[in-house]
């Protein structure tokens, strides 16, 4: 008997987020991003003010959050950072909190991290009553696991001091997700609970709020040639991130596999290059204002 499809737990997501991350240009997209358009972004924020707020949603293990405290002091020498961040995951929270206790440059910063997710996060401050405004929220890669794209992005936009930025990563249209999700949905299972949101999801939700934002677009590749190797586990590893599913290969009904296999190759998806199968992983970076 084969054992039904089921979506990945937090801890099954990590590891294969992981083989995500070692596989793209993920990071090195959100690099180039940080060097070209960020200190001029950060250099606007705070507005003289002697300490700046950050809010970060959905951190992860925070690599990309200490990258931009890092532009943000560079931008504002000798401000205090208070920091807070929000991410449910325990195993983050962790490597998070490790990586700051091993970096010896962030003494003008402090750290709060809430362990929630954003719509408990989002409870607890309306529970309070009090309203703490923010300089800088950013929410990289992490709308597709809210209930309610649209009021998430509301409150959180209210959270904004004057002068205040909203950081939004979110996969492009142009990316493979964006067409496997439009046009290969029947090639996926129906086990994953996330939201297939793309940049143009998120614009539209901005002009109905009316808020003003600006748009870049940053190309980004990731290397999935493994998943057209029978038996190799990376290859599995990789299918379980792209399906939100634990051990696809194992699971699905083998013309199922068939179907997502073919449509991963398709021109829309992903190249060839140097003999590898390139998926595009295209993002958008938006910046709202407050």
């Amino acid at each position: 008997v084969t054992p039904s499809m089921r979506s990945l737990t937090a801890e099954e997501y990590v590891e294969a987020f992981k083989s995500f991350l070692d596989h793209s240009t993920e990071h090195q997209c959100m690099d180039e991003f940080n060097k070209e358009e960020m200190p001029n972004i950060m250099a606007g924020l705070g507005n003289g003010k002697s300490a700046i707020n950050v809010l970060g949603v959905g951190s992860g293990t925070g690599e990309q959050d200490l990258k931009m405290i890092r532009i943000l002091q560079a931008a504002h020498p000798g401000v205090f950072i208070d920091n807070e961040i929000v991410e449910p995951n325990p195993q983050h929270v962790a490597a998070y909190k490790e990586l700051v206790n091993q970096a010896p440059d962030l003494q003008n910063v402090s750290f709060i991290w809430h362990q929630l997710t954003s719509s408990d996060y989002e409870q607890q401050v309306k529970d309070k009553g009090a309203h703490k405004k923010f300089d800088f929220i950013h929410m990289i890669q992490m709308l597709y696991r809210v209930e309610d794209i649209l009021n998430t992005i509301k409150f959180f936009h209210s959270c904004l001091d004057h002068h205040g930025k909203l950081l939004i990563i979110i996969l492009s249209d142009s990316s493979g997700w964006a067409s496997l999700w439009k046009k290969y949905r029947h090639c996926l299972p129906s086990t994953d609970s996330g939201h297939y949101v793309t940049s143009n999801g998120i614009t539209n939700i901005l002009k109905r709020l009316g808020v003003e934002y600006h748009i870049y677009e940053y190309p980004s590749g990731w290397d999935i040639t493994e998943c057209f190797i029978e038996g190799d586990p990376v290859g599995a590893r990789m299918l379980d991130f792209l399906t939100g599913t634990k051990n696809f290969l194992g699971t699905a009904p083998p013309g199922l596999r068939q179907r997502l296999q073919e449509a991963l190759c398709q021109p829309e998806c992903s190249s060839k290059k140097d003999g590898r199968i390139i998926f595009n992983n295209n993002l958008s970076m938006i910046v709202v204002e407050s």
